[in-house]
């Protein structure tokens, strides 16, 4: 029996319950792939479930404000997945009568849908015959191949490619692309591959030669850059002044507390508290008792945020477009970043008895 069969054989035996594949609808199926985009499965079930529920169809997302899908999306993070979905909602419901298109070129054009998202939805929701290769999957295939050529590199992109699309079943391409994600996931691991476990094994050449964890062979990366960033929550008759975000980058449309990053220029942290406030909000602040230091780790960047509570000396005679003095009751209905809703939670337990 050739490696295809062999591994849905065995996918057939032992696929992973999951809520899109339950009942894969090409919206259902779309809004996992949307969630799955460098997050793992068991963190995005809860949040799968709680979209489902408030957005059941691309009508529902469609006709949505983003700052509710926002909202929803909280705690799952990459916060432009939200607003690709968001804006691929309005597009396929006016260009194409609300219905999304099969064929994996086509979707590939709608915003936050890349090569590899495209043929899991042509292929799991439609049936198209697309090879969907993401980072797991290319590191099954660099096994089965014993791929000495680094990963990422031209030549590891073409081999995996062209081998992807020569193995792929025409008759379950979606079948067969999932049973590769449940592979990637259960037994062919990163570090500790489950060999003796594996379906497909007696086809991967690494495993044969011993070199299965060294594979797939990567160029070393550069150190992740670290900061420090000040930030205040400044408080006046019950109410915490928030800034929105700009409309791209990092967190882009989402809500924080006023401050910024360290700058060489500081002499300390208060100095850079004081100057991101002014130069955020035109404010001079007072600032009071240490809230505490949030660690938090992005893709590219990790940083430590430290939080004071403060107070304005007084308001300025306009506020910035910007920025929203919002009672300490109604933070939650404001979509946030990790870090900024841990603060806002502490807060919330402090503050809320004394301020209602």
């Amino acid at each position: 029996m050739a490696f295809p069969q062999e591994l849905l054989r065995w996918y057939d035996a032992n696929a992973r319950q999951l809520p899109w594949r339950s009942f894969p609808t090409p919206y259902r199926v779309w809004v996992s792939e949307i969630m799955l985009q460098q997050t793992r499965v068991e963190t995005v079930l809860p949040y799968f479930e709680r979209f489902l529920n408030r957005f059941p169809n691309l009508e529902n997302l469609a006709k949505a404000d983003l700052s509710e899908v926002l909202r929803e999306w909280e705690g799952l993070g990459y916060y432009s997945r939200a607003r690709n979905l968001h804006k691929t909602a309005r597009i396929v419901s006016l260009e194409y009568g609300g219905h999304l298109p099969s064929k994996p070129e086509d979707l590939e054009k709608l915003p936050g849908i890349g090569h590899y998202t495209a043929a899991a939805i042509a292929s799991i929701a439609f049936g198209e015959p697309a090879a969907a290769v993401d980072g797991n999957i290319k590191r099954i295939y660099s096994r089965i191949l014993a791929l000495q050529d680094p990963f990422g590199s031209a030549s590891f992109e073409k081999t995996i490619a062209d081998y992807a699309q020569s193995v792929l079943p025409q008759d379950r391409a979606g079948d067969f692309n999932q049973a590769l994600m449940d592979l990637g996931s259960l037994v062919c691991l990163p570090r500790q591959p489950l060999c003796p476990a594996c379906p497909v094994g007696k086809f991967c050449l690494a495993f044969q030669q011993g070199i299965q964890v060294n594979l797939p062979v990567r160029v070393k990366k550069a150190p992740v850059p670290y900061y420090e960033v000040c930030v205040a929550v400044i408080q006046r008759d019950g109410k915490v002044l928030l800034r929105q975000r700009d409309s791209s980058g990092v967190l882009a449309g989402l809500w924080e507390f006023p401050g910024g990053k360290v700058e060489q220029t500081d002499e300390s942290l208060l100095d850079c508290l004081n100057r991101e406030v002014f130069e955020k909000t035109g404010l001079k602040i007072a600032v009071d008792e240490k809230i505490g230091v949030f660690d938090h780790a992005y893709t590219h960047f990790k940083i430590s945020v430290h939080a004071w509570q403060a107070s304005p000396f007084s308001s300025p005679l306009t506020i910035r477009e910007n920025l929203l003095w919002v009672s300490v009751a109604y933070l939650k209905n404001y979509p946030m970043g990790k870090v900024a809703r841990v603060i806002s939670n502490k807060i919330f337990e402090t503050l809320l008895t004394s301020y209602l």
